[in-house]
């Protein structure tokens, strides 16, 4: 696989607690940043861990995989993240349990130099002032484009810190419900308010995931690209699907490819991971075959 220009990736890694009693690994940003070790960047992923069997647990994962460690703090005072999942109709609700190391992100442990590249943060690791004073630091260090993944969780956002977030991003992910809740389009269609939105927050690039009916991209020149999942798409677990989605939006930013292409990728992408068990694979001959098309 190509050698890419770094990615620095900021934010959760945690496990997600079934009601069968079974876990899996998880936290957007994590997710994002495996998927993308295993489609050939170099993810910085800036997080921390608890001094625990299930942080021990994540350490170790990471290195089996190849992933760097060298901004993952550990924290001996605050459990690693865990999010409990609840199944309702065939969609996940998440009960995220408070105070956990990935709030704790340290400003004065994030490495001191001047970056590039690409920088991805997400929104729920900022519910916490001390993780947020970490980000503003890396972000302040940081050079190149800001990809902004929004995930709002309730109770853990405020619409004045995430708008906040999206005033410095050059391309932003949410769904059709938070576009309507930072936006404050209640009555515009989708176009109009895609639209109205990239101008509000000065986007390159705005892609906006509508669930079953796929996902639509602009970007500032006002031009729109839409992809649909194949209809014979067999879904198994809904669980991370916007994580491989975002994942191949990185992937397809920073190697600049066309928004249509993009697109298609990421929802080729998704439409795979539903297929599969738990948010992450760990057999690197599934991510060969899914871009063994695009991956040259």
């Amino acid at each position: 696989m190509n050698t890419d220009p770094l990615t620095h990736i900021f934010g959760e890694v945690l496990f997600d607690h079934f009601p069968d009693g079974s876990r899996v690994l998880g936290g957007a940003p994590f997710n994002v940043a495996w998927h993308t070790q295993a489609f050939g960047l170099t993810p910085r992923f800036i997080s921390r861990i608890g001094d625990d069997k299930p942080g021990h647990e994540i350490a170790a994962l990471m290195d089996s995989w190849g992933m760097s460690r060298a901004a993952l703090q550990t924290d001996a005072q605050h459990p690693t993240g865990s999010v409990n999942v609840l199944i309702e109709d065939g969609e996940p609700h998440y009960e995220i349990v408070p105070d956990s190391a990935f709030d704790f992100i340290a400003a004065d442990l994030v490495e001191e130099k001047t970056t590039q590249g690409i920088l991805y943060h997400g929104s729920l690791a900022l519910r916490n002032p001390v993780s947020r004073a970490a980000l503003q630091t890396v972000k302040a260090r940081h050079q190149g484009k800001i990809f902004v993944d929004v995930n709002l969780r309730p109770p853990w956002w405020d619409k004045e810190t995430v708008n906040a977030l999206l005033h410095d991003a050059d391309w932003v992910k949410l769904n059709e419900a938070e576009l309507a809740a930072l936006g404050g389009f209640t009555s515009a269609d989708l176009k109009t308010a895609m639209q109205a939105f990239c101008g509000q927050f000065g986007l390159d690039t705005l892609v906006v995931t509508c669930g079953a009916k796929g996902a639509v991209a602009c970007d500032k020149n006002q031009h729109f690209a839409a992809v649909k999942p194949a209809a014979i798409t067999a879904v198994v677990d809904t669980v991370g699907a916007g994580d491989a989605f975002a994942s191949v939006l990185l992937l397809g930013f920073s190697k600049r490819w066309p928004l249509e292409t993009t697109l298609e990728r990421a929802q080729a992408f998704a439409s795979a991971m539903v297929g599969r068990r738990g948010a992450t694979v760990a057999e690197l001959e599934f991510y060969r075959g899914v871009g063994r098309s695009w991956l040259v």
